[in-house]
């Protein structure tokens, strides 16, 4: 395989893992909630660990970084699936944080397009200020608004653009 463009499993992922995470937000019960947000979570871990062996054979360091981190943060997010809101609430703080760092490791090397690197930065400090404020002891589930509610938007709409760049990539190469 070409170390030019990623997979083309990573950005049918990252669709699907943004899709996931966004209906599991409206899902009409718990038990729906937990099975897309447990869908998305495993998705979203697989886009970002072939996105972090691309960007490492193409020397991209930081950006490999942050997937790595961004892999992390999910996979404490995805723990909480299952749970009740209330419960889950530290581990999204501690997911929503790595998420804030990773999405800042993504966007600020000039791999990807500037609107992705900006819906980044955007969504890194919304999750940022989320996880702040849970940490710090405010009673915050992942649905709560207007923050974490309203970061979703940003976050999905950098995972489009980041499947779009894998496409772009590929179409390139």
């Amino acid at each position: 395989m070409s170390t030019d463009r990623p997979s083309p499993v990573a950005p049918v992922c990252l669709v699907l893992g943004a899709l996931l995470g966004l209906g599991g937000s409206f899902a009409p019960s718990a038990s729906l909630r937990g099975i897309a947000w447990g869908l998305d979570g495993t998705f979203l871990v697989v886009a970002a660990s072939l996105l972090a062996v691309h960007c490492l054979r193409r020397n991209l360091e930081l950006a490999a970084a942050g997937f790595l981190v961004f892999m992390a943060g999910q996979t404490l997010v995805v723990s909480g699936s299952a749970m009740s809101l209330e419960a889950s609430s530290p581990l999204f703080a501690a997911g929503g944080g790595l998420w804030a760092a990773a999405l800042l490791m993504i966007s600020i090397p000039q791999v990807m397009p500037m609107l992705a690197r900006a819906l980044g930065v955007v969504a890194a400090v919304l999750f940022a200020a989320t996880s702040l404020q849970i940490f710090s002891g405010r009673s915050l589930t992942p649905l709560s608004e207007p923050l974490p509610f309203l970061a979703y938007p940003v976050f999905v709409l950098t995972l489009f653009t980041w499947a779009w760049w894998c496409r772009s990539t590929a179409a390139r190469s």
